[in-house]
């Protein structure tokens, strides 16, 4: 009998990485290990060094990272250490046991100051500090791992699970009757669901199953565009809720980090290399909203 593939995923309460928990059952051929901060903490050294001594594994997923966006202008060493420093060891531990990784990447490497989809070839030129350091971590991938890893740049996460814009507009949208969103900054939601199923098709494909593949960086999202604005819109339409939305102007709402204006994210790549068929965003938007609504009932 063959010895199952283990895959360790770092990160088990985020979003992502709960959202793979969700679908772990429907991959028998696969062990999943999933670590959270109190097992493995990314923002220190020798916890890494530690469980990897103790540990090996075949495949390791990082959905772990510091994605405060405005807090990080304030903790920038802390940013560092968890989506850049420990990033260029889970490299090094990777290529030590001769396993392959995945690492979560973000839309945010990206000026968005271009008006066309981004391509993983164009040039990266990142506002604030969660954006540098999570290219760091990228270029620590790269320089440390020629083989065996893939960078997955996404955009908008949202999920059933922990914080994030969905629910957060659902909370809002049933305390008030009216929410001011901006609608100059554009991109596209992507459900944590949708990316934890199409990870695990990148893990069973055939080029990630080769025995060495050059490393490479990806774009994930749902499919289409919208503006934050538009996002509410939808989420209040589809939830039935009456609250009406004012659209506004970056300018008019001020954060410490400053946000990209454009960040569509070019898919073609992911979909021509690995035969993924992607959700548009409204129709995975429908999903998670019919997952809430079971959660509550």
């Amino acid at each position: 009998m063959n010895k199952l593939q283990t895959i360790l995923v770092i990160g088990s309460t985020g979003q992502l990485g709960r959202s793979i928990q969700s679908i772990a059952s429907d991959y028998p051929d696969y062990e999943f290990i999933f670590t959270n901060r109190q097992q493995l903490d990314l923002s220190n050294q020798s916890s890494l060094i530690e469980f990897f001594e103790c540990n090996s594994f075949d495949i390791i997923v990082n959905c772990a990272a510091y994605t405060a966006v405005d807090n990080a202008e304030a903790e920038p060493e802390l940013a560092n250490q968890i989506n850049h420093l420990s990033v260029r060891q889970l490299a090094n531990m990777t290529k030590q046991q001769n396993a392959k990784l995945i690492n979560i990447s973000t839309d945010y490497v990206f000026n968005g100051e271009q008006y066309q989809p981004y391509l993983e070839t164009d040039e990266v030129a990142p506002y604030g500090v969660y954006g540098q350091t999570k290219l760091s971590g990228e270029q620590a991938i790269q320089t440390t791992l020629k083989n065996n890893s893939i960078i997955i740049r996404t955009s908008w996460l949202y999920s059933e699970y922990g914080n994030n814009f969905v629910k957060t507009m659902l909370k809002l949208g049933q305390e008030r009757d009216s929410l001011d969103i901006i609608f100059d900054q554009v991109g596209t939601p992507t459900y944590a669901k949708d990316l934890a199923k199409d990870i695990m098709g990148i893990v069973q494909s055939q080029e990630f199953r080769q025995a060495d593949f050059t490393t490479n960086i990806i774009h994930y999202s749902n499919e289409g565009v919208c503006s934050w604005y538009d996002f509410a819109k939808t989420i209040f339409e589809l939830a039935n809720i009456q609250c009406h939305v004012n659209a506004i102007e970056t300018k008019d709402y001020p954060t410490p980090a400053k946000r990209p204006h454009y960040s569509v994210l070019n898919k073609a790549k992911i979909k021509q290399k690995f035969h993924l068929a992607i959700p548009y965003w409204k129709d995975s938007l429908k999903q998670c909203l019919t997952a809430l609504q079971g959660k509550a009932s």
